[in-house]
């Protein structure tokens, strides 16, 4: 184990425990700063984002990385406008450390309250997306977690520059712990992350399915996150035409590189004939490949003008693409489409495009993914478009943070017991005394205030 991770791991995980409790108006403070100091620093951070895009663009001429990553590379204004938003808009929320999420009587004098506190030391293992790092600092700050941040070497300078940016913002802030943020930048760090489940309390990885799947398998810590985002629009045969097409097109072309983009559309057999020679010509338009099973294949290999389109395999069905290219499959009913989504899919999200409501219904009940949506673009899964400001990640786990992940994500909670000398023995035996066990409307904030 290198003794600078380590170093840098437990000064994190000590400044945790002093993070945890710093006010929210300092924490404000801090994120204003942040905000401040990425908008004085645009030259500085779009330099050395340049240097990364030049030595990605050798990188895929070689074969050696990813279009789709390559893509998620670049920052220019718009992207940091778009990380001042963010940052602002966590601004925004309550302070989340300290409520009271419940409260209740245990007996006269005795009361217990569970109370949202932070997880402690949280590893960010990310690839290439550099508006990683002020998301997930800002959510995490605003939640009092200590973050060690581990990014992909094809985003080396924009990584560093940016968390040297925030960092010292944060610490020029007056009452804010030192250390609590860090950055790993060695490939071989990232294993030695997985090996310390001791001091650190949970990891969320960013990146490809193999990725992900690699920290899944690797750690002994609890892993956030998903490892594919293979998702499904499904047009039903009472679709509104229109409506199909947009949803359809915003769904795989609006950015194909990302996660909650379309991978598989399925076509009920009742409106294919109608539908998918119209929504062919925007595809081809656009440039997208097209991998189509038998009978969506017949029906589009007649139109000719189309540049690409293959027979679709068993293997195109459990692919993420990242790229322009799309899946094709005609179904028989609803039932069909759900089975294909929980068969094939990966969790993350899917949406039906129909004008019946009990359709939907059926669709949302029984589709089990993180994200459902009607007569809407799978794009919208998202945690700024949910509401969330910046986003830590999306989960297909089937625990507390699930789908689009905010703050609530980053939060646990403990229990505080209110007594006045009360023991368990009084309540035991043949004239134990009985729990009330009554819900309070107070809230501990409010008890330790009186008292």
């Amino acid at each position: 184990m290198s003794s600078n991770i380590l170093t840098k791991v437990k000064l994190a995980k000590s400044a945790s425990i002093p993070l945890a409790s710093v006010p929210g108006v300092l924490k404000d403070r801090a994120l204003a700063a942040m905000a401040e100091a990425l908008d004085s620093k645009r030259e500085k951070i779009i330099l050395a984002n340049k240097k990364d895009l030049e030595a990605a663009e050798k990188l895929v001429e070689a074969g050696k990385l990813s279009k789709s990553l390559a893509k998620r590379l670049k920052v220019d204004d718009t992207k940091i406008d778009e990380m001042i938003t963010g940052i602002k808009d966590v601004i925004k929320f309550e302070d989340p450390v300290g409520k009271t999420l419940s409260a209740l009587e245990l007996d006269n004098g005795l009361e217990l309250y569970q109370v949202s506190c932070p997880i402690g030391l949280i590893g960010v293992i990310f690839e290439s997306r550099p508006d990683v790092v002020p998301q997930i600092m800002a959510l995490c700050l605003k939640s009092g977690n200590a973050t060690i941040f581990k990014g992909g070497s094809e985003a080396a300078h924009s990584n560093r520059t940016i968390f040297d940016v925030l960092v010292n913002a944060i610490e020029s802030t007056e009452g804010m712990p030192a250390g609590a943020f860090a950055l790993m930048e060695t490939r071989e760090e990232v294993n030695e992350m997985l090996k310390l489940d001791e001091y650190i309390n949970l990891l969320i990885p960013r990146g490809s399915n193999e990725f992900v799947k690699y920290i899944q398998d690797n750690t002994r810590i609890p892993v956030l996150g998903h490892s594919s985002g293979i998702c499904h629009v499904y047009v039903d045969r009472e679709a509104d035409m229109e409506k199909a097409l947009d949803v359809c097109y915003d769904a795989k072309v609006q950015y194909p590189a990302v996660c909650n983009a379309m991978e598989t559309l399925l076509v009920h057999k009742d409106i294919a004939g109608t539908f998918l020679p119209i929504m062919g010509k925007k595809y081809d338009a656009a440039g997208v490949e097209l991998r189509c099973d038998k009978f969506s294949f017949d029906i589009l290999a007649g139109m000719g003008f189309l540049k690409a389109m293959l027979h679709a395999t068993e293997e195109d069905w459990r692919t993420e693409y990242n790229d322009l290219i799309l899946s094709i499959r005609i179904v028989d009913s609803t039932e069909e489409a759900i089975d294909h989504i929980n068969k094939y899919g990966s969790h993350h999200t899917d949406a039906i495009v129909t004008e019946n409501k009990t359709t939907a219904c059926k669709f949302i009940d029984l589709v089990d993914s993180s994200s459902v949506m009607w007569n809407a673009s799978t794009r919208f899964a998202d945690g700024f478009r949910y509401g969330k400001g910046a986003e830590v990640g999306i989960s297909t786990n089937k625990i507390h943070a699930r789908g689009p992940v905010g703050m609530e994500g980053l939060l646990i909670y403990k229990y505080a017991l209110l007594g006045n000398g009360h023991k368990v023995a009084d309540y035991v035996g043949k004239n134990a005394r009985k729990y009330t066990h009554r819900k309070l409307n107070s809230s501990l904030s409010q008890k330790m205030a009186r008292d």
